[in-house]
């Protein structure tokens, strides 16, 4: 199945050469397809998270009040979920949908070098797309492999910028500081990553990252206020339940006559 899914990206990508002429060009292009696909998922994702951020407040008081009693914390997270129409899921659908193709571009791109004679390549700017940063430094030095590392380099810096944006919405300054470290910890991880890949994978995820950072700009911060506004609203109108605890009445004792 896996190898069937590898060959249907190939023939997409070989199909979209065939259009423009250039390698580097077709994974571009292949790219931005995809983010299109996806864009709508993306929208309800943007939303999931706003509603979540909402929600937060309420279900860290459920986490509080049943803390000894996990199952029953469990039951009322579940009511809580259903009440709201909430899904903690919702977010990561198109992450998932995009990681098939980003893994299935390592034999995709080695598939474009054979087709092509080994000389895919992005016009005059990236002379090999199926060779990483580590290997061209290796066997060509600096100046060769300086472009690469370029590609390398934006792919940590461009891991790092989202998760700094998103931080700075969030109002709770522990928060903040600890998706800030955990976005530097990434973008270091993301470059250590990305120096033993294909540039041909680095110019699709790189391509990705850039209509991610101009989507969020332009129109997630839209999206998530109008979801946010709805979420408090939504929360605003329901009844407010009360929790009460019946405790067993003492006997009083009969009064002897």
């Amino acid at each position: 199945m896996w190898e069937a899914f590898t060959n249907l990206i190939t023939q997409v990508l070989t199909a979209i050469y065939g259009f423009c002429g250039d390698w580097g060009l077709a994974i571009i292009i292949l790219t931005l397809i995809v983010r299109l696909l996806i864009m709508p998922l993306m929208t309800r994702s943007t939303r999931s998270s706003a509603k979540m951020q909402v929600l937060q407040p309420k279900m860290q008081e459920l986490q509080e009040r049943y803390a000894d009693d996990p199952e029953r914390l469990q039951k009322e997270m579940s009511k809580f979920y259903s009440e709201n129409n909430f899904n903690p899921l919702g977010g990561c659908l198109p992450i998932l949908l995009q990681m098939p193709i980003f893994f299935a571009l390592f034999g995709v791109i080695r598939s474009v070098g054979d087709l092509s004679g080994g000389t895919a390549s992005f016009y005059n700017i990236v002379p090999d797309l199926t060779v990483g940063p580590g290997a061209v430094l290796a066997s060509s030095g600096w100046a060769a492999a300086a472009v690469y590392i370029f590609l390398d380099l934006l792919f940590g810096v461009l891991t790092l910028v989202p998760m700094l944006l998103n931080s700075s919405m969030n109002s709770d300054a522990q928060q903040q500081g600890t998706a800030r470290t955990m976005g530097i910890f990434m973008a270091v991880w993301m470059v250590w990553i990305g120096w033993g890949l294909p540039s041909g994978v680095l110019l699709y995820y790189n391509t990705s990252a850039l209509w991610q950072l101009a989507q969020q700009q332009l129109v997630t911060k839209r999206v998530m206020d109008q979801a946010k506004a709805e979420a408090e609203a939504d929360l605003a109108n329901k009844p407010i339940e009360i929790d009460v605890v019946r405790r067993d009445r003492k006997k009083r004792p009969h009064k002897k006559g």
